[in-house]
């Protein structure tokens, strides 16, 4: 099991907002050709999570990491390992409900934090894809959010 206490090393932060402005670039320029992909059992994929802005009410985009778990699609609210929540977090919170594109289609969800067990659970599976991932999470000031994305019963 790797060092928990050993903090991996991270690029600036103005290189990571670059990094995710890019992405979110390639992804508007080809279409949506690129930029997404499955997630594999040993490999997490990409989306693109699609929330309602908490305060200006218009739609908002993230590309994000997450796994399957069933018929749920889970995630972390990591905002690049800063202390800061991610806005697209504190957005879903305040309007739960959203839209996942992934490489296959669309689905509309329904986002929550996991809690108890089923966090522990869920992190446990993070780590088996990142192994570097209780290093990047104490870099954060306080417990990093494990989301779930929940298929939402209006959904067809």
């Amino acid at each position: 099991m790797p060092d928990a206490t050993k903090t991996p090393w991270l690029p600036p932060r103005w290189f990571v907002r670059l990094a995710w402005s890019t992405h979110r670039g390639l992804y508007r320029v080809t279409g949506g050709r690129f930029g997404l992909r499955r997630a594999k059992p040993d490999r997490w994929g990409m989306m693109r999570l699609t929330t309602t802005g908490r305060r200006s009410a218009q739609e908002r985009s993230v590309i994000l990491g997450y796994f399957d778990d069933g018929p749920n699609l889970v995630t972390m609210a990591m905002n690049g390992w800063d202390t800061r929540e991610p806005a697209w977090w504190l957005n879903l919170q305040a309007h739960p409900e959203a839209t996942v594109h992934l490489s296959g289609g669309q689905r509309r969800v329904s986002g929550r934090a996991a809690n108890g067990e089923e966090r522990a659970r869920l992190w446990e599976r993070w780590r088996e894809l990142d192994k570097d991932l209780d290093g990047y999470a104490a870099r954060r000031s306080g417990e990093t959010a494990v989301v779930i994305l929940e298929p939402r019963a209006d959904a067809g």
